[in-house]
């Protein structure tokens, strides 16, 4: 399946099809050289299949999860690209989950003011999230994507046969981020995702409504000026608690959801959750949190727009005093 992104100054496909990873030519130019950005998480054969498509591939992998978005990696990059050769003609493969997606398409933006960009999520989390939209990131200061910029690929390659070597926690980390979407834009995806009996069976519906529900918020609104905060759902008390604890990107994001939700919105999430193992509470200081949270970029002085779900499929924007965050947490997630 060929899901179609349509922005105003470039374009790109999402292709969603299982064996896609083996027939690369089909959808990238690889007759260049290739840089491969991969993680330790990431099993070896699935580099080896794609530089095998490359006429002149190189590789570096960096060690899995958050701190590997860092300057002395984004540095290490740019070190072998100018060592290599490569030129503007030339390209980088993501090939990973979202760390991996965000430091290797920051580099792409920035070597020679911008070469091509592919991206091959391989974690379930990246493929519905972090690997459409173009935001690029590493982290500075201890703050999450802080250091950036949007820039969008040339094309994106999910295979969901990937998925049969993720590792459990890390594939119910990612189904947070479709329960984030569905909560917010469509109950009938919401209802799939909590009632299915087998997850990996119906994976591929779920993937494409998730793709959908991005693309569209994208297509309108590609720098975040308006509607693309709503995909920050869960975000802002989320990245607060990503920030001072070892829990994944998308348990922190479940945890973030649960505190702005109401009624049988919040019930139904945290049903959720639980359904896939992920987090519904978290000891963590509201002093701290609300100190990241006033760190956060959608934050404007003291004041920041949250989204809150009142209703599966619905949503509302909410413009709050940061220190009201405090509030918020009185719904829940506190041990």
């Amino acid at each position: 399946m060929i899901i179609p992104v349509s922005l105003r100054d470039e374009s790109y496909n999402i292709v969603l099809l299982r064996g896609a990873l083996n027939n690369l030519n089909k959808y990238f130019n690889l007759n260049r050289r290739v840089l491969v950005v991969t993680d330790t998480g990431v099993p070896s054969e699935y580099l080896r299949t794609v530089l095998s498509q490359c006429e002149n591939g190189y590789s570096v992998s960096i060690e899995e999860g958050e701190k590997s978005k860092s300057f002395d990696n984004y540095k290490t990059l740019l070190s072998i690209l100018v060592k290599k050769g490569f030129t503007r003609t030339d390209c980088i493969i993501a090939l990973g989950g979202g760390v991996c997606g965000d430091i290797a398409g920051f580099v792409a933006s920035t070597y020679m003011r911008g070469i091509d960009f592919y991206n091959i999520p391989t974690t379930y989390l990246s493929q519905v999230d972090s690997s459409v939209g173009g935001k690029t990131a590493i982290d500075f200061c201890g703050i999450k994507n802080i250091v950036g910029a949007f820039y969008q690929p040339k094309c994106v390659v999910i295979d969901p046969e990937v998925l049969k070597t993720l590792d459990k926690r890390q594939l119910s980390a990612g189904i947070a981020e479709s329960i984030k979407m569905a909560a917010t834009f469509d109950s009938e995806l919401f209802e799939l995702i909590l009632n299915t009996d087998d997850f990996l069976r119906d994976a591929d519906v779920i993937i494409e409504k998730s793709l959908k529900i991005k693309r569209d918020v994208v297509e309108k609104d590609v720098k975040e000026k308006d509607l693309r905060k709503v995909l920050n759902f869960g975000h802002t008390v989320g990245h607060a608690i990503e920030s001072e604890t070892k829990l994944l990107h998308g348990e922190c994001v479940g945890l973030g959801m649960i505190p702005m939700s109401e009624g049988e919105a919040r019930e139904k999430i945290v049903c959720a959750l639980k359904k896939y193992g992920l987090p519904t509470e978290v000891d963590m200081d509201p002093d701290t949190l609300v100190s990241y949270v006033n760190h956060d970029k959608k934050a404007s002085g003291d004041e920041i727009t949250v989204i809150y779900c009142k209703e599966i499929g619905a949503y509302e924007m909410r413009k709050i005093r940061t220190e009201d965050i405090k509030d918020y947490l009185n719904g829940g997630i506190r041990e």
